[in-house]
């Protein structure tokens, strides 16, 4: 079994080395069709599983053929792994397609609708405020 510290490594490792691939390695024309980035790597204890979390920008269209690329490249992304990457066993790779930056998106989109839908509030400025001083009270 392997320590959290040591999972932890190897994740950050896979997730360096399959941005890499990312960028130069992967041949196939379908992954280049969206921007796709790594946004985090989820390895089992026994270092025998990794997920893949990746963000794809573009249309809906080129986010499912960009999917479907990394899914048909997982074998040569694990065989580069297993050249790249000194482990007893390589992990079998799963690509998961990470939808959280979009859910941040429609967050802060709902939160700046609220700020503008909401009256503005009645500020009270600062030369107007009650000045608390606690020497004033004479202790």
């Amino acid at each position: 079994m392997s320590t959290n510290r040591r999972v932890s490594r190897v994740a950050e490792l896979i997730k360096r080395e399959v941005g890499q691939m990312l960028l130069n390695g992967i041949k196939d024309d379908r992954v280049g069709t969206g921007m796709v980035s790594v946004t985090n790597v989820d390895v089992s204890g026994d270092l025998q599983h990794a997920k893949i979390y990746v963000s794809i920008y573009g249309t809906d269209e080129a986010k499912a053929e960009t999917m479907a690329g990394l899914k048909s490249a997982t074998g040569y992304v694990r065989s580069e792994l297993g050249a790249r990457v000194r482990l007893r066993r390589t992990p079998e790779v799963i690509f998961v397609e990470d939808h959280s930056i979009e859910r941040g998106n429609k967050v802060l989109a709902l939160l700046v609708q609220l700020k503008d839908e909401r009256p503005p509030e009645n500020l009270v400025s600062v030369e107007d405020s009650p000045v608390h001083d606690d020497q004033s009270s004479g202790e």
